[in-house]
């Protein structure tokens, strides 16, 4: 027989008994372990333990344990041999957390979409912020439910476009490898035409040098030729003097003397008409604009691209005409404003929180969609421009007189500066992508890829590409940028590389990306926003008759457009204007 009072080994058998006569008070188990020993007031289903009156108070409040199933006195196991040990019911929280890898997913933010470990909904999904469930309490719903059936129904969708994408690539991708066949075929006969072209080019210049030698040995044997008679003539009338002299002949001498002295006359002159020959020594002189062709020149050519994707059609391209609602708007004015607000730039972290940069006020403020109201407003040292998320706790704004990028913190509802990021140029446009921010320069004009540590990955200078490029967004293959100088919408590869441009905007200013990859752009000129096309090709006004649309941001689980208005009147400034489009 057990003790009255003497605590139970923490280990036991589910087959162990007790006998009926035996009086066992149960004590609670927490406080046995660390301190007094006090009776049960309770018992925690989901702990297996006994409890204390002052721990059952405590279990009910705190939130690791506040979804806890808990049995009073009258309904708790009396001994703890009799305490269930589930084992018709396995441990469904298996999952480990992606944040706190110790810890175990059990709790569900209905406001975030997001799964949840304990230590998830302590520090950051608070009761005050969100609204958090305990997953046994509403796993239930989803037996034979209708998400159950549409998510099934969703993968298979995706399912059968993954087949028919990779069976429609596969069909391009034979058909551009052969192109590219005919393409290295082209290369090659274009570098035989080039050195046919060379080889006859080589000809030519060794013809004429060889005209030149050929000119210069007939020159030569002919001053040879008169050299030699004019010499043997002269000795030969030499001789004759002499002997002349010799036997003095004075009669035949003096004829000689002047025969030979109208010879020697005519000899000079035939003498100096030999110097008039130029002899001439040569080098060769390169053609400038072949030798450096192989300088200036990267490439033998160009490919001239033709899209096979025109045989899909573009993103957008096969939905009818947006209908668009007008939903009204939201007043971002605030007490602490002391100028009518400049919307510069917004991002959305949920679709009930909204990030704007007031840049007159020099603030940041968080909108909630559903109270239409500004719930926290950060002041800053400088004139914020645009805004984009890193994580869904943490947000990024350029600060362009500054030339720094300031990290702000979200937590609970509530902003707060981090740290900077020095960057080398008046930062404007920002757009974050798998650990990589876009930024735009407008002096001098460039795009710069860095990592959240400032170091720069990829660089783009203005030049033809850029002259003021403002906004930027960006999706995992592609970084859209607006420029308002030179009216264009260019899309980009992360390499840097341009391989998209559309020129029908008349002033372009803020710009987003839709969920089907399209692109909203606000044109200030035209009062108008308008939707593009992923690649570039086309596009088409969704919005008319607006005032001065500056900065857009796209809700894709509601399908709403939000965008702000810069025309200097409160009327329209302070608000931001809301448009379902279906």
């Amino acid at each position: 027989m057990a003790v009255p009072g003497k605590k139970m080994p923490k280990t036991f058998s589910s087959s162990s008994t007790m006998g009926s006569d035996e009086d066992l008070k149960v004590f609670c188990q927490p406080c046995d372990r660390d301190g007094p020993r006090l009776p049960a007031h309770g018992y925690c289903v989901d702990c297996r333990e006994h409890l204390c009156e002052t721990c059952f108070i405590v279990h009910k409040r705190h939130t690791l344990s506040r979804h806890h199933t808990l049995l009073d006195k009258n309904s708790m196991p009396q001994s703890i041999s009799s305490v269930s040990v589930h084992p018709t019911q396995p441990d469904n929280f298996t999952k480990p957390c992606p944040k706190h890898a110790k810890e175990i997913i059990k709790f569900y933010c209905q406001n975030h979409k997001a799964l949840l470990c304990s230590v998830c909904v302590t520090l950051e999904h608070t009761a005050t912020s969100c609204k958090v469930n305990y997953i046994p309490d509403i796993s239930c719903q989803v037996i034979n439910s209708k998400e159950h059936q549409d998510i099934l129904k969703a993968m298979d969708n995706v399912t059968e476009q993954c087949h028919k994408k990779s069976e429609d690539v596969k069909k391009i991708t034979a058909k551009s490898n052969s192109s590219l066949t005919d393409v290295l075929a082209d290369i090659k006969k274009f570098r035989t035409e080039i050195n046919q072209r060379l080889d006859e080019l080589e000809r030519q210049a060794e013809d004429a040098a060889k005209t030149i030698q050929k000119e210069n040995n007939k020159n030569l044997e002919t001053v040879e030729t008169i050299c030699n008679d004019v010499t043997q003539s002269l000795k030969t009338s030499s001789d004759t003097i002499k002997h002349l002299n010799t036997s003095k002949q004075a009669d035949k001498l003096f004829m000689e003397l002047k025969l030979d002295e109208q010879m020697i006359k005519d000899y000079e002159k035939r003498v100096l008409h030999l110097a008039a020959y130029d002899v001439k020594e040569y080098n060769f002189k390169e053609n400038k604009a072949i030798s450096t062709l192989l300088d200036k020149e990267s490439s033998l050519g160009t490919f001239a691209e033709k899209s096979l994707k025109q045989q899909s059609p573009p993103p957008g391209a096969d939905k009818k005409s947006r209908q668009t609602t007008h939903q009204g708007k939201i007043c971002v004015k605030t007490s602490k404003d002391k100028s009518i607000c400049w919307i510069s730039g917004m991002i959305l972290l949920t679709p009930d929180l909204l990030i704007i940069t007031d840049s007159d006020n020099k603030a940041v403020k968080i909108v909630d969609t559903s109270s239409q109201s500004v719930t926290d407003q950060l002041q800053l040292d400088a004139m914020p421009c645009d805004v984009t998320s890193v994580t869904s706790t943490e947000l990024a704004v350029t600060l362009s007189h500054y030339y720094c990028i300031q990290f702000i913190s979200v937590s609970s509802n509530k902003l707060k500066k981090k740290q900077t990021l020095k960057v080398d140029g008046e930062c404007y446009g920002l757009s974050y992508c798998q650990g990589k921010l876009v930024v735009s320069f407008q002096h001098p004009a460039k795009l710069q890829i860095l990592d959240t540590n400032g170091t720069v990955l990829t660089t783009v200078k203005g030049e033809n590409i850029f002259s003021r490029p403002e906004y930027v967004t960006t999706n995992t293959n592609y970084i859209y940028v607006s420029d308002w100088d030179i009216k264009t919408i260019t899309r980009l590869n992360y390499q840097g590389e341009v391989i998209g441009s559309y020129g029908g905007i008349t002033l372009p200013y803020g710009i987003t990306l839709s969920d089907d990859g399209t692109v909203f752009v606000c044109d200030r000129q035209r009062s108008v926003i308008e939707e593009i096309a992923g690649d570039c090709s086309t596009g088409k006004v969704v919005l008319k008759d607006l005032n001065d649309p500056y900065a857009v941001c796209w809700c894709a689980e509601t399908c709403k457009l939000y965008f702000s208005c810069f025309t200097g009147h409160e009327k329209q400034d302070n608000f931001l204007q809301v448009f379902k489009l279906s």
